[in-house]
């Protein structure tokens, strides 16, 4: 078993300790000291991520084991009971149509963060830092931009539009699954995933992730 615990930023190095059959790795505690990141550093810190990453070698999933997540789901009912059919056909037919148009691309490949959302974002004196690393995998970075804020995507360099829009889709698609998925905890998570739905029903421009929140916001 392995055991993650926060230490301060400013205590020594990294370390590993195993005791009684528990790995125990003490992850550093950032203290935010923002709760806003301007779009530019936004983009400049997820680009340093990505370059960092690509320096990386170590065994992850593809993008598309996520997809095929969100399409276990979709496929069965027992797992979204309450998916009205009409959905359900409509979001699998997506799921696997933007699968095919992202892979038919042939895009580069890297291992990314898999979901830099804001709330994934610290803002720290350090500058923003990722958290929730657990969903990495390998893709292209425009997977991980859709993520983000619109303006964040317009100060990352050399995006590929078309396949970022593909992207978007897929993610849209993806989300709205795992809100109808049974047992889902997302506070308003229902809505979210009709909104989710809606959104892809009725095409582009392809809203974020952060446009439908902050429309679910406002209501």
């Amino acid at each position: 078993m392995v055991l993650g615990v926060h230490r301060h930023e400013d205590d020594s190095a990294p370390s590993t300790f195993t005791r009684d059959g528990f790995t125990v790795t003490l992850w550093t505690y950032y203290q935010p000291v923002t709760s806003h990141t301007s779009p530019v550093d936004y983009a400049k810190a997820l680009e340093r991520l990505h370059a960092g990453m690509r320096k990386v070698d170590v065994p992850s999933p593809r993008f598309t084991d996520r997809i095929a997540e969100a399409e276990d789901i979709v496929a069965n009912p027992r797992l979204s009971p309450e998916l009205a059919d009409a959905d359900r056909v409509f979001l699998s037919s997506r799921l696997t149509s933007l699968r095919r148009a992202v892979e038919d691309r042939g895009p580069v490949e890297q291992l990314l963060h898999g979901e830099p959302h804001p709330g994934n974002v610290l803002g720290t004196k350090y500058g923003p830092l990722f958290i929730d690393l657990e969903t990495c995998c390998r893709g292209p970075v425009e997977f991980d931009l859709a993520h983000v804020p619109e303006a964040v995507c317009e100060h990352y360099p050399n995006v590929d539009q078309g396949l970022l829009d593909e992207c978007r889709q897929l993610v849209l698609a993806m989300v709205a699954a795992w809100r109808w998925e049974l047992g889902d905890q997302l506070p308003n998570g229902r809505l979210f995933g009709e909104r989710l739905l809606r959104s892809l029903r009725e095409g582009p421009p392809w809203p974020t992730l952060d446009t439908i929140t902050r429309r679910l916001d406002g209501l």
